[in-house]
């Protein structure tokens, strides 16, 4: 299991991604839009929402540079994206079990965004905001987004 740093952006993901892939020399890129599936019915995406970037890897010199955007429905559970807000940390390769403990103890007296779940792209995945503010990403099987 590890952590790594996971950027936020309010529609800019796409121009951050171009931004850091070049400044870093990045090796590998991995993009997944919200428009790419439709598993969450409850969150009513615009079109322009469906282009944003979900998920993306920039892998750079060993490292793993992670990008999202935070469309509407998110902003409204975590008060919208702000300077401080923008970084999360995102557990990526635990067990399945793992995500699962760790997430019910960081959730205590915070706010979950998306239970963890199986998704398209992880068998588990889940997002919280713990009772200090930080947020929290959990996706098993993300290094399958980083191999080509």
């Amino acid at each position: 299991m590890q952590s790594i740093v996971y950027l936020q952006f309010k529609g800019q993901a796409a121009e951050a991604i171009l931004f850091y892939k070049n400044a870093l020399n990045a090796s590998n890129v991995r993009i997944i839009k919200f428009g790419d599936f439709n598993s969450n019915e409850n969150a009513n995406l615009s079109d322009s929402e469906k282009d944003m970037v979900m998920e993306s890897y920039i892998e750079f010199s060993g490292n793993i540079l992670m990008i999202s955007d935070v469309p509407n429905f998110m902003q409204s559970v975590i008060g919208g994206v702000h300077v401080g807000n923008n970084v999360l940390i995102s557990i990526i390769g635990a067990s399945d079990e793992e995500n699962r403990e760790y997430f019910k103890n960081l959730a205590q007296d915070g706010k979950v965004i998306m239970p963890i779940s199986k998704t398209p792209w992880s068998s588990s995945f889940g997002m919280l905001v713990d009772k200090f503010g930080v947020m929290w990403k959990f996706n098993t099987d993300a290094a399958k987004l980083v191999s080509p």
